[in-house]
């Protein structure tokens, strides 16, 4: 089934050479694949003299999963079938609905009618959200701007919608898209960046995401920074000293500084002004921010050394390659074991396209393991 999924469509032969069994037990068991609904006839493939051998693929509508993303002003629903094709994506405004378990609900339903599926079929639904999750409990421990997301919520999920529910950090989960589908396809150790109104740091080590022991780890906006004031309170949002240098009041009030100005500033999103600024050629302003984030790089590569870092987020996006590559050279100034700096190249949502990955995982695993 993983080889189908990842190389197929496959002829039996195929699948004997790249399993290494026989022509007939391949067979047998494709068979048995068919009987059960979870692999069809795919055309066929003709090999010179003889009769042109089946193909066999993977049946995409044999299982579903969702994955989600939260935010304070949208819930964004995605399901998929098992091949891994997004089949139909739906926002909703949570103000619409009395509590999280309510708006999950309706946005999953509405993300089902959408693609002309029964919820019953999905298998696993994974929800991106902002905030601390508890690794041993699966609950939202710590979230400033999701107050209504709390202990007990993720109980109430899985009494409507079934065990298979999981709850994850939004950067953890663009952590796994990245190593999917994006600039760090294949690779076993790497930290992503999320710069933007908020900061966060997905790692992943040894091809397995480290959350820490109360899944605080990657918080990296309460890095202490020398010449930032320290928290007073760690419940107090965007006070921690990384946030200060690299959040969206610190980038406007840079933006300024550098002649970035506009009327609107103060609502300016931060994506805009690091766009701005490289359309402009305002290189003083790229590097200045280069700088700042090369302090968080830095700090994260003396104690991991992942050799390899992945700006996303607003800002990563907003500056790709030419604001990574002045990143990378500054944090080489600072830091004896320099990473590679790259941009992400996630295509669209990246939060619900590691949700989806996250789901698939489990839902492969459960829909495999019940064929065997």
């Amino acid at each position: 089934m993983e080889l189908l999924i990842s190389r197929g469509p496959l002829t039996r032969a195929e699948l004997g050479e790249l399993t290494g069994l026989s022509k007939v037990t391949s067979g047998q068991l494709l068979a048995r694949l068919e009987t059960r609904g979870l692999v069809t006839a795919a055309g066929e493939r003709s090999g010179g003299r003889g009769p042109n051998a089946a193909l066999y693929g993977v049946n995409p509508s044999s299982a579903y999963v969702a994955g989600l993303e939260v935010l304070p002003d949208s819930v964004t629903a995605a399901v998929a079938d098992i091949a891994g094709t997004v089949v139909a994506q739906v926002t909703v405004d949570p103000s619409e609905a009395r509590d999280p378990v309510g708006i999950v609900h309706e946005a999953v339903q509405r993300a089902c009618e959408t693609a002309g599926i029964e919820l019953a079929r999905l298998r696993c639904f994974v929800i991106g959200t902002r905030g601390v999750v508890d690794p041993l409990t699966g609950d939202v421990r710590y979230s400033v701007d999701l107050p209504t997301w709390h202990v007990g919520i993720l109980a109430g999920l899985r009494t409507l919608l079934g065990e298979c529910v999981i709850i994850e950090n939004d950067v953890n989960l663009a952590a796994l898209a990245e190593q999917t589908y994006g600039a760090a396809r294949g690779a076993d150790d790497f930290v992503i960046l999320w710069t933007g109104v908020g900061q966060g740091l997905g790692v992943m080590l040894g091809g397995r995401l480290h959350r820490g022991i109360t899944g605080g780890a990657g918080e990296i906006g309460w890095l202490p920074v020398p010449g930032e004031p320290l928290p007073s309170a760690v419940t107090a949002p965007q006070t921690g000293s990384f946030q200060r240098l690299v959040g969206g009041e610190a980038l406007r009030n840079l933006a300024r500084s550098h002649g970035l100005a506009t009327p609107d500033m103060r609502d300016a999103e931060v994506a805009d002004l690091v766009r701005t600024a490289i359309d402009a050629g305002n290189e003083d302003f790229v590097e200045d921010l280069a700088g700042r984030l090369a302090v968080g790089v830095a700090a994260v590569s003396v104690v991991l050394d992942p050799g390899l870092v992945v700006l996303s987020g607003d800002v990563g996006r907003a500056g790709g390659a030419h604001l990574a590559e002045r990143v990378e050279e500054a944090v080489a100034r600072v830091c004896p074991s320099s990473p590679t700096v790259v941009a992400t190249s996630v295509e669209g949502n990246p939060v619900l396209m590691g949700a989806i990955v996250a789901a698939l995982d489990q839902a492969r695993e459960e829909v495999f393991s019940d064929t065997v």
